[in-house]
């Protein structure tokens, strides 16, 4: 299973919300190249890259940092949050992202999304199903659905998606345990490479994930306050 921290940025700063709600901002470092340094010096491989900015604007607001982090280390970064356009994925991918996330635009505009796929194949593009009571939401998590995660996530298997970040929201920054019987429901309905996100609090946690099946676990508050750390990770790679 790989493990994938995850830097959330606002303001060009790395930050972390509880339960997608701005309201919550916690500055953790005001330099995220610094924070994806200290990862990769500790084994780490891959980045999960959010722009939080983005996701509120609806369009890429943090590529410089993208740059640098993909300029100044070797982790392979898939960055999300507001790519809204064809320029948007332009952007992310020529600023060195190795995969791109798209979860609003896979709701509200499912023929551009299916474009994408088509355009960069599913290696390149993430589906980003994320979640409140099964419903997915929408726009940094402000807008609520009628869509089933599961039923989504079915839809865009069928359109050839090999790679979901499933969040359930109301476990996202709690650090109360994942949501371990959502993604076993997915995983006994689907084939994609299950990428778990929201609530990992332990080493204990991670182990259940990859029971599970999930083929990733991101992970972001849990680093930044002290409950796993950078040493007990690289043990795990």
């Amino acid at each position: 299973m790989r493990i994938i921290p995850a830097i959330d940025i606002i303001d060009g700063k790395c930050v972390r919300l509880t339960k997608g709600d701005y309201q919550t901002k916690k500055i953790y470092n005001e330099n995220p190249l610094e924070v994806a340094k200290a990862f990769e010096a500790n084994g780490i491989q891959y980045l999960h890259l959010v722009d939080l900015d983005g996701a509120k604007s609806k369009h890429i607001v943090n590529h410089k940092v993208l740059y640098a982090i993909c300029k100044e280390t070797n982790l392979k970064v898939d960055f999300g949050g507001g790519l809204k356009s064809d320029d948007d994925v332009k952007i992310a991918f020529e600023n060195g992202a190795s995969q791109i996330t798209g979860g609003s635009i896979a709701v509200k505009n499912p023929n551009l999304f299916s474009k994408w796929l088509s355009s960069y194949g599913s290696d390149k593009i993430i589906l980003g199903a994320d979640c409140k009571n099964r419903k997915i939401a929408t726009n940094g998590w402000l807008e609520a659905s009628e869509t089933d995660v599961v039923d989504f996530i079915k839809e865009y298997e069928d359109k050839s998606i090999k790679y979901v970040i499933c969040t359930d929201i109301s476990k996202d920054g709690m650090l109360q345990g994942a949501s371990n019987e959502l993604y076993k429901e997915i995983l006994s309905q689907t084939k994609v490479k299950l990428i778990a996100s929201g609530g990992i609090s332990s080493m204990n946690d991670l182990q259940q994930l990859k029971a599970i099946g999930c083929e990733g676990a991101i992970i972001g508050k849990a680093i930044y306050e002290g409950h796993i750390t950078l040493k007990e990770l690289q043990q795990l790679i």
